[in-house]
């Protein structure tokens, strides 16, 4: 849509400026606004009568763009990532919050939220990661508020994890695929900082190799990988009842940014960067793991440090002291054997 509104009307003005806006218009220059095609259901008709009726401008023309270039330019106009991140910052607010609202307040403020995603997702003509992201996040939320005023009741839900003692996988053999990168690093660490501090690790070229007994993670079958729009990453730090950790928590982000995309995590590219040079200079998955191990306890500490300074999401003094990493990895073994 071509328009050009009456300056002596801002009644006008507005009114149009907002139904724009709730189509999800991409803004293509001023005056110039876009809509992928059978999206719009005659909205722009509308619009452009009103228009026209205040003494306006407005046409409504087809637009085909030349090259695959100039499409993916306009598609860039309808990118919601920022908008879902803004949704997923006041969800991450809310769930730390839940427990002392109370059940009416906390199904208000829920309700609010469910709404905003769903204002989202009507406009997200081109859906991704990003939606699939703030899904969870409000599946979380949505759990977390039956946890806490549902009795204790369980939820028929698909999207739930199974919540595992540690206790049953202390001094294991884990294993995962060889040439190992972002998530399986970040895996590895997870599993050896905060659930088996005796962990071994064994790196396999394809499942059927998998050691008799060892714990699978991040392969297809395997006990610990993908599920539910959770890496494997973040499949573990749930699975354990880690998921209230703030640190992992923003780590989390970055591992899945890097893993499968979605919104984008402020300090992403910095881990990405880390750990391309490191594994350009990494003798073998061992040395690679061990160098990454020493990364992650710095983004780690980093990210304590900034959740207790700012207050929010802090854990107890207890459990802050319990999650802190323990000491580098030991010396490699072997490779093509069992790793420590």
């Amino acid at each position: 849509m071509v328009l050009s509104l009456p300056t002596h009307n801002s009644t006008v003005r507005m009114r149009v400026w907002r139904a724009l806006k709730d189509t999800g218009c991409g803004v293509l220059r001023d005056g110039v606004y876009v809509l992928p095609a059978g999206s719009a259901n005659g909205v722009l008709g509308e619009i452009e009568t009103e228009i026209r009726s205040a003494g306006g401008f407005a046409m409504t023309l087809e637009l085909k763009p030349r090259t695959a270039e100039q499409f993916s330019e306009v598609r860039k106009l309808f990118d919601r990532s920022a908008d879902y991140a803004a949704l997923i910052a006041k969800i991450d607010t809310a769930r730390g919050a839940l427990p002392r609202l109370g059940a009416r307040k906390a199904q208000t403020q829920l309700r609010r939220l469910r709404a905003g995603f769903d204002k989202i997702s009507k406009i997200d003509f081109y859906p991704g990661q990003a939606k699939l992201q703030a899904a969870e996040a409000i599946a979380a939320l949505e759990r977390g508020f039956q946890e806490a005023y549902a009795g204790g009741e369980p939820r028929s839900s698909k999207r739930r994890l199974k919540t595992l003692d540690p206790a049953r996988y202390q001094k294991r053999l884990w294993a995962t695929r060889q040439d190992l990168w972002v998530d399986r690093l970040a895996s590895a660490w997870l599993i050896k900082r905060f659930i088996d501090r005796g962990a071994r690790f064994a790196w396999i070229a394809r499942p059927s190799e998998r050691p008799r007994n060892a714990i699978g993670f991040d392969y297809n079958g395997a006990q610990f990988t993908h599920a539910h729009n959770r890496v494997t990453f973040e499949v573990l730090r749930g699975s354990f009842g880690l998921d209230r950790d703030p640190a992992l928590m923003a780590i989390g982000a970055a591992v899945h940014f890097l893993d499968v995309g979605g919104i984008a995590s402020a300090d992403a590219r910095g881990l990405e960067t880390l750990l391309k040079g490191i594994k350009q200079e990494a003798r073998g998955d061992d040395a690679l793991l061990a160098e990454a191990m020493r990364v992650l306890d710095f983004f780690y500490s980093a990210y304590t440090d900034s959740a207790s300074s700012g207050g929010a999401g802090r854990l107890p003094a207890s459990q802050t002291r319990a999650a802190r990493p323990s000491s580098a990895l030991a010396p490699a073994s072997t490779p093509g054997k069992e790793r420590v």
